[in-house]
């Protein structure tokens, strides 16, 4: 297999999700402020120019963060991070999904939209007056996760799971970059969020 990967908070899901896992992928680096992701030879890897995207070694290729590490965890030996049984599994594709609807969109089209216009107003369609209240609807959602998570250690429960690598990539990704940090008065996030930032993939 190969792993297309760049700068950005999507490729940095899957490369904690691989440490955490303990996977090992020949690695290749897309300069994506060149632009490098929105032509050839990446557009015959990828047609829509996102990154990161997975090569399998027949060579198909799987996009998305979520569907690269759902078919990683499953083709991986070792304790999956999706959990070990149907329902664990449906609790932490819940969770994930609720981190990429309510935190991550929002948050990076907030970006996108507003403090990073310059940058993608010639990659993408730019809403601009959309930019502050999409930063509002992540602070509205992240204050109610705060509260849900008063009594349990992660995201989707007891166990670390995709939906706090998500959560924590993208919470970084604001606290450095998009100007959106989290707020010291979310105790119970602002905790999880020390706690996921010491375990070793977080460097990844």
């Amino acid at each position: 297999m190969k792993f297309h990967s760049s700068i950005g908070p999507n490729p940095r899901i899957v490369r904690m999700f691989m440490a955490e896992r303990g996977i090992e992928i020949a690695t290749v680096k897309v300069n994506l402020p060149k632009g490098d992701n929105r032509r050839e030879p990446y557009l015959s890897i990828n047609p829509a120019g996102q990154m990161p995207a997975l090569e399998l070694d027949d060579g198909s290729v799987v996009t998305e963060v979520v569907a690269i590490c759902e078919y990683l965890d499953e083709v991986a030996a070792g304790p999956r991070l999706m959990g070990e049984t149907a329902e664990a599994r449906a609790q932490v594709r819940r969770w994930t999904r609720w981190v990429d609807l309510n935190v991550m969109e929002p948050m990076f089209n907030a970006y996108r939209f507003g403090d990073g216009l310059e940058f993608f107003k010639l990659r993408a369609r730019c809403i601009p007056e959309a930019s502050e209240g999409l930063k509002a609807s992540v602070q509205d959602k992240l204050t109610w996760l705060d509260a849900q998570m008063t009594n349990r250690p992660y995201v989707a429960g007891k166990a670390f799971s995709l939906a706090d690598i998500l959560l924590f990539c993208a919470q970084s990704f604001g606290n450095d970059v998009a100007r959106q940090p989290l707020r010291a008065e979310l105790r119970t996030l602002s905790a999880w969020f020390e706690r996921v930032a010491a375990r070793p993939s977080a460097a990844a």
